[in-house]
C-alpha cells in the first residue's frame, strides 16, 4: 500500500516572538535565585553583629556593619508561594530585638556578582541596559522595604523600593533599574556588582534622599523608607524566585536543574561531602582516600576540585571522617577511618585542586582518607 504525504503547513502554530525572547538560557544574573543550595547546611542561628558572611543557601552573604544587637536565625525553609514550582526559600527570623537602632547599624542579604559575568549589560556607555528584578517575598513586618544595586568598580548606587502590603502573604514584586551611562564593569573575576536586600537600616543609610537614579555613593541616600525588621522577634522575612536579567521586562523564574545549579555554586564554594551533609559530619561518603606503597612522611599527596574555582586562592579547611579539622583519617588495618592524624600543611592551592601534607609515616598498604571544602566567594 502506497504512504501518502501528509501535510502539515496549517499544523504547526507560529510562536510568538515574546516566546522566543523569553527562552534565554541563564538570563538570570542571580546564582541560586530559588534558594535550592544550601552546602553549608540549612539553619545558622545567633547572627548579627560580626557574622558577615555565607551560611546557609549558597550565594546569599549576611551583611551587617555599625554594631547592631539584633539577632537573626538564618535557615532555608519550605514555606513557599504556593502553585509557582519553588521547593526552598531563605527565612529570616528574628531571635533578639532592637527597636532602637544605631545610627550605623545596618543588616542586609546581598549576592556579589563577577564583573566579567556582566559585560554584556554595556554598563559606562550610551547603550547601557536596564535591570529588571522580580521576586517572590513574605515578611509578618509590613511596610517600605529597600533593594539597592551598588557597583563597587565605581563606587555608584541605584535604590528601589518595594512593599509588603498583606503580611504573612507571599507577594511577587518587580522593580527596574535604569541603565548607567557612567562608570564601566572591570572585565575580571572580582566584585563588581552587589544586590542588597536591606533588613533594616540606620539614620546613617536612611537620613537623605532614596537614589531611585544612579548616582556617586553616598550613604544617606542608600535605604531611605526602610522597616526595621528587628524590631520585634515576631518579625519573619522569606524570599525565593529572586531574578535579575536585562531589559524592562520581568519574565518568569529561570528554574535550572539541581546538577546546573549546583555547579554552579561550586565555582565560589566545595565540599567533598554529599550534598545532604554539612561539613564536619561523621560520613566516609565523598572523603579522598589515598592508598599507600611505601612511607608517606611528609610527602604532599593531590586533591582535585569538580569545578574549578573563581580564583587560584580557595580557602582549604580539612577535616578527618570525625569532623575533626586539620586531621585526616588513618586507613591503616582494623582503624575503620576513624583514628585521626594530624595535618602539616596544605600547599600547591590553585583553581584546580591543593595538595595536602601529612606528617605520620605511613607504611606499606596503608593509606589515609579526609574531606575538605575550598571557599573563594566574593
Amino acid at each position: 500500500m502506497a504512504l501518502s504525504r501528509i501535510d502539515t503547513t496549517n499544523m504547526i502554530e507560529d510562536v510568538p516572538q515574546s516566546k522566543l525572547d523569553n527562552n534565554i538560557n541563564f538570563r538570570n544574573i542571580i546564582i541560586n535565585g530559588d534558594m535550592s543550595i544550601a552546602q553549608r547546611g540549612t539553619s545558622a542561628t545567633g547572627l548579627g553583629n560580626g557574622d558577615n558572611g555565607y551560611h546557609t543557601c549558597d550565594r546569599w552573604r549576611f551583611f551587617e556593619s555599625g554594631s547592631p544587637t539584633a539577632v537573626f536565625t538564618m535557615s532555608q525553609s519550605t514555606d513557599v508561594p504556593t502553585g509557582q514550582g519553588f521547593a526552598t526559600s531563605l527565612k529570616m527570623d528574628c531571635t533578639t530585638a532592637q527597636a532602637s537602632l544605631g545610627a550605623s547599624d545596618v543588616i542586609r542579604i546581598e549576592q556579589r556578582i563577577e564583573g566579567q559575568n556582566l559585560q554584556y549589560l554595556k554598563k559606562g556607555t550610551s547603550n547601557a541596559q536596564k535591570l529588571t528584578a522580580s521576586f517572590w517575598v513574605k515578611s509578618s513586618k509590613t511596610g517600605t522595604f529597600i533593594v539597592e544595586l551598588n557597583d563597587s568598580d565605581n563606587l555608584r548606587q541605584i535604590s528601589k523600593s518595594y512593599t509588603i502590603n498583606s503580611a504573612n502573604t507571599w507577594e511577587k514584586k518587580i522593580i527596574t533599574y535604569d541603565g548607567d551611562t557612567t562608570g564601566t564593569l572591570d572585565n575580571d573575576n572580582a566584585n563588581s556588582i552587589r544586590f542588597e536586600m536591606f533588613l533594616l537600616a540606620g539614620t546613617d543609610f536612611t537620613s537623605g534622599t532614596l537614589a531611585t537614579s544612579w548616582q556617586a555613593n553616598d550613604n544617606a541616600d542608600r535605604a531611605v523608607g526602610q522597616v526595621n525588621l528587628a524590631d520585634s522577634t515576631s518579625n519573619e522575612w522569606y524570599i525565593t524566585g529572586v531574578q535579575l536579567e536585562a531589559g524592562t521586562t520581568a519574565s518568569d523564574f529561570e528554574f535550572l536543574p539541581v546538577d546546573v545549579n549546583l555547579q554552579r555554586c561550586k565555582r565560589y564554594y566545595e565540599k567533598s561531602y554529599p550534598l545532604i551533609n554539612v561539613p564536619g559530619a561523621d560520613t566516609d561518603d565523598g572523603m579522598l582516600c589515598i592508598r599507600i606503597a611505601g612511607s608517606f612522611s611528609n610527602k604532599p599527596f593531590p586533591a582535585r576540585f569538580s569545578v574549578e574555582k573563581r580564583n587560584n586562592s580557595p580557602t582549604i579547611t580539612l577535616y578527618s571522617k570525625v569532623g575533626a579539622v586539620d586531621n585526616i583519617s588513618n586507613m591503616g588495618s582494623g582503624t575503620n577511618h576513624t583514628s585521626n592524624d594530624g595535618i602539616t600543611g596544605v600547599t600547591q592551592v590553585g583553581s584546580t585542586g591543593f595538595g595536602y601534607v601529612t606528617g605520620v609515616t605511613g607504611t606499606n598498604t596503608e593509606g589515609h582518607c579526609l574531606h575538605y571544602t575550598a571557599d573563594c566567594e566574593l
